[in-house]
């Protein structure tokens, strides 16, 4: 019951940017730009969202706290959630659905090449993040499909830094957290790789 409750409070918690520029709209406060100002609210929410979902697993094993990794799936849908709103604002309310503008786009102009690498990296990952997709696929080839996390966070840090043009101390954060982040799950694994040969040394030989 604390957990269905938890993740109650965690997903209204996870809508409230969303309700946030809901109420801007609302209230005609969305700048004298709408349109850019949709643009990087929806980017900024997820990028952050993608290094709350990275920082799950660390963060629950440093601080022993075993079941955070119930909120990890939720979390990481609601990166995929804004980055289909920053995707869709871009599609819809820039280019007006004009997909040749869009192709030009994504070749010539390389933050776009990044962030589109990012939103695409993502889908997969949403569509099988399922208990069902688990199964079907296995757990080993779940869990190395979903390293795509991995790519789909440094290019979105890439994506955030070739964009701005001189204020670029938010993309050098979330490049920093997103660099402790994979640096602790290269740590996690190189300790692991050293504690298999270890445990197979002290074994006794069968006879």
């Amino acid at each position: 019951m604390k957990i269905r409750w938890t993740k109650v409070l965690l997903f209204l918690l996870c809508l409230s940017p969303l309700f946030w520029a809901g109420w801007r709209a609302w209230n005609q406060d969305l700048t004298a730009n709408p349109i850019e100002y949709i643009t990087h609210f929806t980017g900024d929410w997820t990028i952050r969202f993608i290094v709350f979902a990275l920082a799950v697993s660390p963060l629950r094993k440093l601080l022993n706290q075993p079941q955070w990794i119930r909120y990890r799936r939720m979390i990481g849908l609601f990166a995929f959630f804004y980055g289909f709103l920053h995707f869709m604002t871009w599609l819809w309310l820039d280019k007006f659905f004009a997909v040749h503008e869009m192709v030009k786009d994504v070749v010539k102009r390389p933050f776009i090449t990044a962030g589109f690498l990012a939103f695409i990296l993502m889908v997969p990952l949403a569509v099988t993040s399922t208990s069902g997709w688990i199964r079907r696929m296995g757990g080993k080839r779940w869990a190395m499909l979903h390293k795509l996390i991995y790519i789909t966070a440094i290019a979105a840090v890439i994506h955030y830094y070739w964009l701005v043009k001189s204020d670029i101390r938010l993309p050098l954060l979330y490049g920093f957290l997103v660099s402790l982040e994979l640096l602790y799950r290269l740590g996690a694994w190189a300790l692991g790789r050293r504690r298999v040969p270890a445990r197979k040394a002290v074994e006794p030989v069968a006879p």
